[in-house]
């Protein structure tokens, strides 16, 4: 559970306790504000405190104790220029011991400041948006206490509603109604869940205005938040049980992990320590939130990253049931097709929504991995992530037209546009009518030359798409999903349910299991594989690495999916295997399993097929060594192709520099096809590259005949392989191979036109 720096409330009372008086004494608000910064600088034994607020624009000093006075109403910065600006733009608290140091540092001569090295300052936050800045600094180069930082944040949130009251800064602001001009219609975003929706815009969350920031009854305060968390409990418990999603899957493990959360200590008693320093209720529960937040924007890590926005989620759900305003969009009702917009969601705030309205959901945040992704995916909900900005663009009740498989948004759509989109979602309708004829029709070219196509999955919900899809089998199981989406390393029951969970789905389809791949872009914030900070972790400390070294991790596993398959065929997959000790090794604790299951009269697998994945390139010169020990190899495109071309495929610089049809590419994956048919090697690639339906022709004449790709890759692929006749497609990619021009995509796309190959 993340957590807050530890709190001693007394330097925070002792500034609130000045503030109220402050507050309640008489005298203009210019007046009192100069009062604040001499009774905040006194509190903390600073030099130098100092406020600044958004006018016009623009970042004020207007006030201040320890600059010269006659900077005050004069000097001015722009939202991002200098540490005052920055702080305000990235709404983010700054502690320097020199101010210099800082790349955004600004020296401004009319203040006086020159003497000054320590730099602290935190945003003074109205409606998520920071009105102004609370700074602090000092002669000597120190870091502010935690203690210190803490208090100045606290200070922050009364003179939010001092300075609101007072109308000191843009009323757009306050009010949070300075929508731009959205004369640009067409937002774009990551795509999370596919899919196309029509509908209208309904904000989720309100805000809730708190009205009084410092408390008159302590313990009264207190015993407000007790009865908000009892009811919130209550809450989560209803929505957990009344999940209509059956009895198993990754889904369960998600809204389980979230009650977890609701029932955290360490965030109740965070929510105490801001009481007991004189917040109200409300104002206690939005302090700990403002941290919270500030820490999702320094968190690098996206699984840690997404149990602090579940942590939000509650927050949130306990703001409003501490205030009585309980007026999120599910609470009052969707009256029309809603496409719903959030900056991020939790899993139990989605359930609350009527599925039959909600059409889509779009998010200022989101990731692939995040447990509201996670469920939307089995709610049939498609959701367009990061969509930076979008209340500057969106107002309520506003048309939206959602085109996530293009990664799409139009706001305000014309008519025009909105005849487009009807057309394509028609056009979609019926492809996927073509597509479904397909279902019970093997992928068999014109010339006779039959193609598996299996599937990717990784989670239970997955398993229902062999049959919809008409797939050979599942070429790819990732069983890491299983330890991403839970709160702690799984268990090994909990593992051996879910793999036979698994197999008993696949019925009589083959099912790979791969080994756990974690490190990298996957990393478990309950599991530490390494103290080392890696400058480049898709390289580092990871998936078969980091199963050999904790081997009790791999040995678990390895016993789990051992007793999962009795009476069927297992077949195991090693991801990232450079070397072919590496295999033996893995393989060899399998075997291990096996030798103890047997001597304990278990019920053994009727066959254990062993396969590696050759995503490191070097695995490529080691086959001939390997062959004898190998029942199967599959080709990972995505990790291969960075490694190949040295290029970090999450750098979005680099992400669309490299392409798969490249000769380089195309030359060693027909190297590798033809050293395994030399060596009788099984083998297929599973990965984005054989879910296109033109690099799936140019893998076809590369002579690969084992496809593994995403669901809904299934239908468009079985639809190019029949449309082509394999003998000629191989000609072209010799052609191709032997030329190596620099434009292969643009001549193996004419050819497939020339040929009426449906390559979509």
């Amino acid at each position: 559970m993340p957590s807050s720096p530890s709190t001693n409330p007394r330097t925070a009372r002792n500034i609130l306790t000045g503030l109220r008086s402050i507050m309640a004494s008489r005298g203009n608000a210019q007046a009192k504000l100069n009062q604040v910064v001499d009774r905040i600088a006194e509190a903390v034994n600073s030099e130098v405190c100092s406020i600044y607020l958004r006018r016009d624009g623009l970042l004020e000093l207007f006030a201040t104790h320890g600059l010269n006075p006659e900077a005050v109403h004069v000097t001015k910065l722009a939202m991002g220029e200098g540490l005052t600006g920055f702080i305000a733009k990235n709404v983010e608290t700054l502690n320097l011991d020199e101010a210099a140091s800082h790349p955004d540092f600004q020296y401004r001569p009319e203040t006086g400041e020159e003497k000054f090295h320590s730099f602290a300052g935190v945003p003074i936050i109205r409606n998520q948006r920071a009105i102004g800045v609370l700074c602090a600094q000092h002669v000597d180069p120190r870091r502010y206490s935690e203690e210190e930082i803490e208090a100045f944040q606290t200070a922050a949130m009364v003179l939010s509603e001092l300075i609101g009251n007072a109308d000191l800064v843009d009323d757009s602001l306050i009010e949070n109604n300075n929508l731009q001009d959205a004369g640009a219609d067409r937002l774009s975003g990551l795509q999370l869940v596919k899919g196309k929706a029509s509908g209208y815009a309904v904000f989720h969350q309100p805000r809730v205005k708190i009205e009084h920031t410092v408390a008159d009854d302590t313990e009264a305060e207190r015993h407000r938040v007790y009865s908000a968390f009892d009811k919130m409990r209550d809450q989560i418990d209803q929505m957990t049980s009344q999940a209509e999603f059956g009895v198993a899957g990754e889904h369960i493990e998600v809204l389980e992990t979230y009650k977890m959360f609701a029932y955290d200590e360490g965030w109740s008693r965070r929510i105490n320590e801001a009481i007991d320093s004189g917040l109200t209720a409300e104002a206690a529960i939005e302090r700990v939130q403002q941290h919270t937040r500030m820490r999702m924007r320094q968190i690098d890590d996206p699984l840690l990253a997404e149990r602090m926005h579940d942590l939000e989620d509650l927050a949130n759900r306990l703001l409003r049931i501490v205030s009585g305003q309980m007026s999120t969009a599910a609470q009052m009702g969707l009256r029309k097709d809603t496409i719903l917009i959030a900056r991020n969601l939790g899993p139990a705030e989605l359930l609350e929504y009527d599925r039959r309205r909600l059409k889509g959901l779009v998010l200022e945040e989101g990731s692939l991995t995040a447990h509201v992704t996670i469920i939307a995916r089995a709610m049939g909900i498609p959701i367009l992530g990061r969509v930076k900005n979008i209340k500057q663009f969106v107002r309520e009740d506003d048309h939206l037209l959602l085109n996530v498989d293009e990664n799409i948004l139009f706001v305000r759509p014309s008519s025009a546009m909105e005849e487009a989109f009807q057309a394509q979602l028609e056009l979609s309708q019926k492809k996927r009518e073509t597509y479904s004829a397909l279902r019970d029709q093997d992928a068999v070219s014109k010339d006779g030359t039959r193609v598996i196509v299996n599937i990717n999955a990784g989670l239970r919900d997955d398993m229902a798409m062999l049959n919809l899809t008409g797939a050979d089998g599942i070429g790819l199981f990732r069983t890491e999903f299983q330890f991403l989406v839970a709160a702690t390393l799984p268990g090994r029951t909990g593992q051996l349910r879910f793999y036979k969970d698994v197999l008993e789905a696949a019925g009589d389809k083959p099912v790979i299991f791969r080994t756990v791949d974690i490190g990298g872009d996957k990393p478990l914030p309950y599991f530490q594989p390494s103290d080392i900070q890696e400058d480049n972790p898709a390289m580092g400390w990871r998936a078969l690495r980091i199963g050999l070294e904790r081997d009790a991790l791999m040995k678990v596993q390895a016993r789990s999916l051992i007793e999962a398959a009795a009476g069927k065929t297992l077949n195991v997959m090693f991801p990232m295997v450079a070397e072919p000790w590496e295999f033996d090794e893995a393989r060899a604790v399998f075997e291990q399993q096996l030798a103890f299951l047997r001597s304990r009269k278990k019920q053994l697998p009727l066959k254990l097929r062993y396969g590696a994945m050759l995503e490191v390139p070097a695995l490529a010169e080691c086959l001939d060594v390997l062959a004898p020990r190998l029942d199967f190899l599959s080709i990972g495109t995505n990790d291969l192709t960075q490694f190949l071309f040295a290029a970090d495929r999450s750098n979005p610089k680099l992400a669309e520099r490299f392409d798969w049809l490249s000769p380089a590419i195309l030359r060693f994956l027909k190297r590798i096809s033809d050293t395994a048919a030399r060596l009788d090697i099984d083998l297929s690639v599973c990965g984005e590259m054989g879910g296109r339906p033109l690099d799936a022709l140019a893998l076809i004449g590369l002579g690969i005949r084992n496809l593994s790709i995403t669901p809904a890759s299934v239908g468009p692929i079985k639809a190019m392989i029949r449309s082509v006749d394999v003998s000629e497609a191989a000609a072209l990619l010799d052609n191709v191979l032997a030329e190596a021009p620099a434009n292969p995509r643009d001549i193996i796309s004419n050819w497939a036109k020339a040929h009426n190959v449906d390559v979509g």
